[in-house]
């Protein structure tokens, strides 16, 4: 029956998620809590804060193979395991579906049963041990911080394996004891041991096997789990209560609910599985990309509206981007080989929205299957290129960039149709004289902007594209250098033409081509006569640029 039901312990969660009879719908987010969070999580209950009320939707019957589910996360991996795995329940018996409270129960499980992984600082994005060490849940027992002290009464970390030798209870450097969290579950079944053998065996002082008495109460005895069931036995109730509550200036963000509604009506294809492994492939070339983007390019490609707004995700507009998927997913990915080839990567493709003109031409022209290699479509890419470089340079996407990219799309649609519909114009090349007019590249170059060009950081993510126009002749699908002309010992931070500034900037960078075995001879000119030098390539190169 619906309403309110029987609160029970954080224990009998766990054992209901370990064995599967708490699930996702295919309709909710992600994980997306830091590993402070969880910490965070655990000392407010061991202070006796509340933890708010969840809502699980009861699914028995035919509504068990209405939508796909998910079991929650048993590990995490910063980047690398942070989807649900798809879960069969067409054999299983009824089970409650997490319509809110995945969060608090994800982090609950991975703290008592599972690790959480994330990246150490310099480490590098490679998917090994030593980058993201596997850390499990460890409480000091030692110390108990008051509340003027610190904003958390009692400590809890999520500690390197490699530390803490995944034992029961490890004494650090200062001589603190660190207890294992999911301990406290054996401990509490006392199939081999219990809190008193634990504290008698390690030697545990009074106040010590305090602070375990209180963590047994807090997650094996006390009610504290309190949730509402709904027993709809229709599936679209359950994602409408679900959009409802998490359309109120929550956390949810608001692709996170156009994704659940897409996710929900997709019926031949599993949409979170499409839409994250396009992300995850686009990223693995080297980009920094969301769903966003791609929800974003469903609107672009066939909404007349590409503003974020759920009345536009209807029925018809989802099944509609379900019929055309594969041809929207191999458009995005080989727009993203064709930039990776031109040497840009999540750092240097300083906006991702620029993209999306790009993608837009791409699809409707029907070149992306060959815009990346083909040897006829040599022009495509150098103009598409031309194009990209102004955008980015000039910064035509910064600010309100739903404006801006309605107006770019424009330039190329035919008409519009009462079902919200467009249609692209049959264009024969890319139209980056039309695109450029558009976003007004014409009135962006003068003396000031020359100069902030010119000024520009190594290490900005602006250097890449300048010298990218001031150095067209490499092939930047070859591994590249972006390398200083005067060598570091010409630097003198007492003259201000030979300024650290002056130095690591546009005015001393080259682009090198890592494959040509070239050697550096100390250039002759002066700084002064550099950046007269670089002054009048950079205005030639810029104005032929636009």
């Amino acid at each position: 029956m619906a309403g309110f039901q029987s609160p029970i312990t954080i224990r009998e969660a766990i054992h209901r998620i370990s064995h599967n009879e708490y699930l996702l719908p295919s309709f909710q987010r992600e994980y997306v809590w830091s590993a402070n969070q969880v910490e965070t999580l655990f000392d407010s209950l061991m202070k006796g804060y509340p933890i708010s009320s969840m809502l699980f939707w009861r699914v028995k019957g035919e509504a068990k193979s209405k939508y796909r589910f998910y079991s929650i996360l048993r590990y995490y991996i910063e980047r690398y395991h942070v989807h649900n795995d798809s879960f069969d329940t067409n054999l299983t018996n009824d089970f409650w579906a997490i319509l809110d409270g995945q969060q608090r129960l994800t982090s609950l499980y991975l703290g008592l049963c599972g690790s959480y992984a994330y990246k150490k600082l310099r480490a590098r994005w490679i998917n090994l041990e030593q980058n993201f060490p596997t850390r499990h849940l460890y409480l000091n027992i030692s110390r108990i911080f008051p509340e003027d002290e610190s904003d958390k009464t009692y400590n809890f970390l999520f500690i390197d394996k490699a530390e803490s030798q995944e034992l029961p209870l490890f004494v650090d450097k200062e001589v603190d004891k660190w207890f294992r969290v999911s301990k406290i579950l054996d401990l509490y079944s006392g199939d081999t041991e219990d809190i008193d053998d634990f504290s008698d065996s390690n030697e545990l002082t009074k106040e010590e096997k305090k602070v375990l008495r209180k963590l047994e109460k807090v997650i094996c005895n006390t009610h504290l789990i309190n949730y509402y069931e709904e027993d709809t036995t229709d599936p679209d109730t359950a994602v409408n209560i679900f959009v409802r509550i998490n359309s109120g200036g929550t956390q949810l963000t608001f692709s996170d609910i156009l994704m659940s509604l897409a996710t929900a009506t997709w019926q031949s294809k599993d949409a979170r599985t499409e839409i994250n492994g396009l992300v995850d492939q686009i990223n693995n070339l080297g980009f920094n990309i969301s769903k966003d983007l791609v929800l974003r390019s469903f609107l672009v490609l066939y909404h007349k509206d590409i503003r974020f707004r759920i009345k536009s995700f209807s029925n018809v507009f989802i099944e509609k981007i379900e019929e055309n998927w594969e041809s929207i997913r191999d458009c995005l990915y080989q727009c993203f080989v064709l930039l990776k080839g031109m040497g840009f990567n999540g750092r240097t493709l300083t906006s991702n929205n620029a993209v999306l003109p790009i993608v837009f031409y791409l699809y409707y022209s029907g070149t992306y299957t060959t815009i990346a290699n083909s040897a006829s479509l040599k022009e495509e890419r150098a103009l598409i290129k031309r194009w990209l470089l102004r955008s980015l340079l000039f910064k035509s996407f910064g600010g309100s960039s739903d404006q801006t990219l309605a107006r770019v799309r424009k330039e190329m649609l035919d008409e519009e149709n009462q079902e919200d519909f467009i249609k692209a114009k049959s264009l024969k090349s890319f139209p980056e004289v039309r695109l450029s007019k558009v976003l007004k590249h014409d009135d962006y170059l003068n003396e000031e902007t020359l100069d902030e060009i010119l000024m520009t950081q190594k290490d900005q993510p602006y250097a890449f594209s300048i010298l990218s126009v001031l150095f067209p002749h490499l092939d930047y699908g070859n591994i590249f250098h972006l390398d200083h002309m005067h060598p570091a010992i010409s630097y003198d931070a007492n003259n201000a033409d030979h300024s650290w500034e002056i130095h690591n900037s546009i005015l001393n960078l080259q682009m090198l081509d890592a494959n040509e075995n070239m050697s550096k001879m100390p250039s002759l000119l002066t700084h002064g006569l550099r950046r007269n030098w670089m002054l009048v390539r950079t205005r030639t190169c810029f104005l032929n640029l636009i």
